[in-house]
């Protein structure tokens, strides 16, 4: 029997990468996923498509069914959560993963660039909590884990050093720390609907393919299967103990495996 039987689970961003891999878990603990992202078809100069996350699911006998939206305007979310509980289920659990990062310096980063990050990683994963809550609400409870950053966390200094000088991480740990913020509100005012809300966050650069793209995963990076259990743990847990948490992966992990965790996984059904 898995965590996560009979439920439904709403992954943003599953075409490829962290996305792709927590789809994955979430189906072999026995959640039908809905997986969301814009591709659905693999094509030509595209790396992943939701087609492929499914059929990889399926091949491991699990289930998911695929959803194509353009997440990056939050007006999208409406639409696609009604499409979800229509074909899916309503989501026990929903994971905004959909992510998208521009760096470069905060004087002349484009103001429509601006927008779309914080429609993204702020906006949109508001919406979709607001429209997946009363669902929740009415079976009892659920999970919203947000997928998060250290780079929310604020640059020491002065002096700082050259990476917060230069590498134009201003917007998205901005927008990253929003989301953080937003995720203990959220949890917060769900408690006594038994929603629980937590943020996740890779303590290193995870090797992706988009994180190679930005030069970020060449050294000191950690395995995918760090990020994927600990989201599982965090939508999986007692909802009334283990929320509002915003918790990086190996220190999670290690707190979680010595039993300093409360509300973990094992007291979830008692």
């Amino acid at each position: 029997m898995g965590r996560l039987d009979g439920r439904v689970a709403l992954v943003t961003g599953a075409s490829r990468g962290l996305g792709r891999s927590i789809a994955g878990t979430l189906a072999a603990e026995g959640a039908h996923v809905a997986v969301v992202a814009r591709t659905m078809e693999a094509r030509d100069g595209v790396s992943g498509s939701l087609a492929e996350t499914v059929a990889e699911i399926e091949s491991a006998g699990g289930r998911a069914t695929p959803f194509a939206a353009d997440l990056s305007d939050p007006a999208n979310c409406d639409g696609l959560v009604a499409d979800v509980r229509e074909l899916a289920g309503a989501p026990a659990v929903l994971v905004n993963n959909a992510a998208v990062t521009f760096l470069r310096p905060l004087e002349d980063f484009p103001i429509r660039r601006v927008q779309v990050m914080l429609n993204l990683h702020l906006l949109t994963p508001l919406r979709l909590a607001q429209l997946v809550a009363p669902g929740m609400r009415a079976a009892g409870g659920g999970w919203i884990v947000n997928l998060t950053s250290v780079a929310a966390v604020r640059p020491e200094g002065p002096p700082y050093d050259a990476f917060a000088r230069t590498a134009g991480f201003g917007v998205y740990g901005t927008v990253k720390a929003g989301l953080e913020r937003l995720t203990v509100s959220l949890a917060a005012e769900f408690t006594d609907a038994g929603i629980a809300v937590n943020a996740a966050a890779p303590l290193n650069p995870v090797a992706t393919p988009g994180a190679r793209t930005l030069d970020l995963a060449e050294t000191g990076t950690e395995d995918v299967s760090l990020i994927c259990r600990t989201v599982l743990e965090l939508c999986s847990g007692d909802r009334t103990r283990l929320t509002g948490r915003i918790e990086h992966t190996t220190p999670f992990l290690e707190r979680l495996d010595a039993g300093e965790v409360a509300g973990a996984y094992q007291n979830a059904r008692a």
